[in-house]
């Protein structure tokens, strides 16, 4: 008999509540693996309870296919069949899940016991399996292959069949927000030509109960309190191949806010005290997660002024007439309930600690359903996670709780390969892997190197979410870039640096993020046959005009004529070490960070550098962003935003340092197009292009409107915008007469020399700044916004209103990449 066997009869034995002696006398036959002994003790007598009982007990071990009992004068004869023993399971014509994966659904294992009716309850597992992973028409047989000794091969084989997701989402009962915009609030979306691509169209009961979820959420969030779903029903057609999803809804009226109370039952805590900490006042539309989170704000406070169970409650007295809703938030003292235990299970990989950080309560707390409700959100929100369930269990006294954590690890490594396109960068790849839980820790690890026609480079990045064991996330950045000569710039960058940052969230919108960077820059500008521009200065033979086959140098015929870059940008030339400590401030309250709809997205930015180094200077930016729908799937959107840079310490600053902006300021223009520019040229050849010099100081506006392009489907996600942008950079401070650079012997001169003059038509000593000025640039355009299952894709198209003569215009750029 093997060792299993011996095992499970004796653990059967166990918890089977055999206590009394065998019975009598008890005569086995038919066994031929399992002693006759250890089937006897599940007869502790011979009167028809005590049989009834044995032969259950048996046949619960799993050992058996049959159990017969027949009584022979005094004695109680046993015949039993006995189960083959599973040798291994194996799999067949299984690709889109892996062996592994099934190995697990299924409850026939390797050494363990054979019964038919556990393989056709595993067949309908793997069906399960097939059916979340979209394909429902996936069939599953199973045959058994005998082996000597009473032992079998269980072979599962599948064919897969065709994928079948969600063909249709249809909604019943909407009225005020159309299916369309309902199916966009979605994460399960309908089958369509591009299903080869994406997965999010795999019918899957989990999701579609997350889904439900969110549209509760938007529409108790924008007004309508009384909004349920009525029901939701999934039937898979096999005529159109694929599920068609009901949804229907009851939307009720959108409440407006009449007033809002704060009614404390505490001692020592006023109720108007806290006030401060509510989230809604009279006149606004209700929102449901406003409410949930002055909750969670409060609940926070009057736990520091010592009442570990409080309860706060809200209460909304609905006035359908007026269509107007009371809130009242009580306080009130809870049932003395303290956490005796938190139990973590279900998880594989992650491990304890990093699941339990995200509760605000331990063992011997007070229990608080307030946090033990944000601690599922936190984690559900972690990504490490397939799905997340917490439940409480009695503990060992009336005044205990036991917190049950349920979860299912998932993947959270990838590997990715992505590429792209725009009209400033060119074409770039880059092949990036990232871990977000890495080695179950939560820690965040990511390497990219990439590589395009005008740079390539390499990053590391780390960061640790919990450190020193605060909420607080700390994290380094190491890298190094390198950026060519392109039509928008005569030169060559060589970065090297690295980054130590701080995460510190103030409260759950604000965050404050301390840094500190030291990173050297090298400047080069080419000089050769493709890009001759610093030949003024190193004449290439063959190329620079003049110094072969006799060349008569003139006006149109030297050095500049090939292009040359700026004296300020040969100034610039070499490495420069820059140490800096800065910090960005910032405030987020958009309901989507990657597709908003609604919300403020504020950011302040401060840089000072001079802790050693070769650079002094102090850098401040802000981005202002704000997304309003305007109506359903209209959405409107104005950013603002500004900046300025300013030396001290007697230091000047590079052109390098400056800002040097275009299309991310007023689009319409080209990379490094606005702004003051070098035109030393202007006067003697016309030439507008110049070498841009960057300036200390710009600011900005922009009014876009997105919508849905009509009679495309909406999951293929292709939306227009029209936009309007104005702005100006301005502020070049950097010196003009470079006498002493061109000429470093002559340390008295302070003469200009103009450039291309007889008879060296060669560079001068100084240069003309022409666009510094705050003039207002403008445009307006059009775009064409893609969330491709490639990537993002946007077309912008745009005309400049206003410009400066030297400023350098772009009408039409493209951006866009791709992961996989």
């Amino acid at each position: 008999m093997s060792r299993f066997a011996v095992a499970a009869l004796a653990f059967a034995w166990l918890i089977g509540g055999v206590a009394g002696a065998v019975a009598a006398s008890v005569s086995v036959q038919g066994n031929k693996r399992i002693d006759s002994e250890t089937i006897a003790a599940y007869f502790t007598g011979s009167d028809q309870a005590a049989v009834n009982t044995g032969v259950k007990d048996l046949y619960a071990t799993g050992l058996f296919s049959e159990v017969k009992v027949r009584r022979e004068g005094g004695r109680v004869v046993v015949v039993v069949a006995e189960n083959n023993i599973i040798n291994r399971v194996a799999f067949e014509g299984n690709s889109k899940i892996k062996t592994e994966t099934l190995t697990a659904e299924v409850q026939s294992k390797s050494r363990g016991p054979y019964s038919q009716a556990t393989v056709d309850a595993d067949i309908e597992r793997i069906k399960d399996a097939y059916r979340h992973a979209g394909r429902s028409a996936a069939t599953v047989t199973a045959r058994t292959v005998d082996l000597p000794n009473g032992r079998l091969d269980v072979v599962f084989t599948v064919d897969e069949g065709e994928k079948t997701g969600v063909k249709t989402i249809n909604f019943v009962g909407n009225q005020v927000y159309s299916s369309g915009k309902l199916r966009d609030l979605m994460q399960t979306t309908e089958m369509n030509f591009m299903s080869f691509f994406k997965t999010s169209d795999v019918y899957d009961p989990d999701r579609i109960a997350s889904d439900l979820e969110l549209i509760r959420r938007y529409y108790l969030k924008t007004g309508y309190a009384d909004f349920h779903v009525v029901g939701s029903d999934a039937q898979y057609d096999p005529a159109v191949g694929g599920y068609v999803i009901t949804i229907t809804v009851e939307e009720g009226v959108q409440y407006q806010v009449a007033s809002v109370v704060v009614e404390s039952h505490l001692r020592d805590i006023d109720g108007e005290s806290l006030r401060p900490l509510v989230r809604l006042s009279a006149g606004d539309i209700y929102n449901g997660d406003m409410v949930e989170k002055t909750v969670d704000a409060m609940t926070k406070e009057i736990a520091k002024h010592g009442y570990a169970f409080s309860q706060v409650r809200p209460r909304g007295d609905r006035d359908p007439v007026s269509r107007t809703v009371t809130i009242a938030f009580v306080l009130d003292d809870g049932p003395r309930v303290y956490v005796e235990r938190i139990v973590v299970r279900g998880n594989t990989r992650t491990r304890d600690y990093v699941i339990r950080r995200e509760f605000e309560l331990a063992e011997g707390d007070a229990y608080n359903r307030v946090l033990v409700s944000r601690a599922e959100r936190r984690l559900n929100n972690l990504g490490y996670f397939k799905k997340v369930r917490i439940t409480n269990e009695q503990g060992s006294a009336p005044d205990r709780v036991i917190i049950v954590v349920d979860v299912e690890d998932q993947a959270t490594g990838a590997l990715s390969v992505s590429g792209g396109y725009s009209t400033s960068a060119g074409f770039i790849a880059e092949v990036a892997v990232t871990e977000t839980n890495f080695m179950g820790r939560g820690q965040y690890v990511r390497l990219a190197v990439s590589a395009g026609q005008y740079s390539r480079g390499v990053e590391f990045n780390f960061t640790e979410p919990y450190f020193l064991g605060n909420r607080m996330a700390a994290g380094f950045d190491v890298y190094a870039k390198q950026s060519r000569v392109n039509q928008y710039s005569y030169y060559n960058t060589n970065v090297t640096g690295a980054t130590l940052r701080l995460g510190l969230p103030v409260t759950e919108e604000i965050t404050f993020s301390p840094r500190y960077s030291i990173y050297n820059t090298d400047i080069t500008i080419p000089n050769n046959s493709r890009y001759p521009y610093n030949d003024c200065n190193s004449p290439i033979w063959g190329t620079t005009p003049g110094i072969y086959n006799g060349t008569t140098l003139s006006f149109g015929n030297n050095c500049l004529t090939n292009g040359e870059a700026s004296l300020a940008l040969k100034q610039a030339q070499g490495g420069t070490l820059t140490s800096l400590i800065g910090y960005t401030l910032g405030y987020n309250s958009l309901d989507n960070n990657k597709v908003p709809t609604s919300g403020f997205f504020a950011e302040l930015r401060q840089d000072v550098a001079g802790l050693g180094g070769d650079s002094h200077f102090v850098r401040t930016s802000a981005d202002v962003r704000y997304y309003h729908e305007i109506y359903d799937q209209f959405v409107g959107f104005v950013r603002l935003q500004g900046g300025n840079i300013t030396s001290f310490g007697g230091s000047d600053l590079r052109i390098v340092d400056n800002f040097n902006l275009g299309p991310s300021l007023v689009r319409g223009f080209a990379p490094n197009g606005i702004g003051p520019r070098d035109i030393s040229d202007y006067y003697v050849t016309g030439n507008t292009q110049g070498n841009p010099l960057g300036g200390t100081t710009y600011f900005g506006a922009s009014l876009e409107v997105q919508f849905p392009i009509f009679g495309m489907p909406r999951d293929l996600g292709l939306k227009g915008a029209v936009f309007a942008d104005a702005g100006t950079l301005f502020g070049y401070n950097g010196p003009t007469n470079f006498t002493n650079f061109q000429n470093p012997t002559n340390q008295w001169s302070s003469n200009c020399t103009l450039s291309n003059v007889a008879p060296a038509y060669t560079q001068g000593n100084c240069i003309i700044v022409g666009g510094n000025s705050s003039l207002i640039r403008s445009s307006v355009g059009a775009s064409i916004i893609w969330a491709s299952p490639m990537g993002p894709i946007r077309f912008d198209f745009a005309k400049a209103l206003t410009k400066s003569p030297f400023d350098q215009t772009q009408f039409f750029r493209f951006t866009g990449g791709t992961s996989f």
